[in-house]
């Protein structure tokens, strides 16, 4: 039996921002915790839905549409093709359930972009 793991926890051993990491991966989906502080960048990701949920601090999401605010407990699936942009005023502890094709920035490449070999590095 494996051991079990604490989402928070791990997200908040981590020392890089908007690196997001694979924790476990449930058949085509990988579970990935951040931490995050700052703006990542303005993107979509075409074929995929993104699912943010919300292990400590805050989180606004910006879309073309509108913003929308999370706290602590919170979850927002950002629906495949919404361009997007994750902002977090201080830092903020976050889980993120995606597709294993999901590219992190989507077709977007920034600094702050991490390819899946990173994401998928030991803890």
């Amino acid at each position: 039996m494996s051991n079990a793991k604490s989402p928070k926890h791990i997200a908040a051993s981590l020392t890089e921002l908007w690196s997001p990491r694979v924790i476990a991966e449930v058949d085509d989906s990988y579970i990935k915790v951040a931490k995050v502080q700052g703006s990542l960048a303005w993107h979509s990701h075409d074929q995929e839905d993104e699912l943010f949920f919300i292990l400590q601090g805050h989180l606004r999401i910006e879309m073309d549409s509108g913003a929308v605010e999370l706290d602590a407990g919170d979850m927002f699936v950002v629906p495949k093709g919404v361009r997007h942009n994750p902002v977090a005023e201080q830092e903020c502890l976050l889980m993120l359930i995606e597709r294993k094709t999901t590219q992190h920035t989507g077709g977007v490449v920034t600094e702050k972009t991490r390819s899946l070999a990173d994401q998928l590095r030991a803890i």
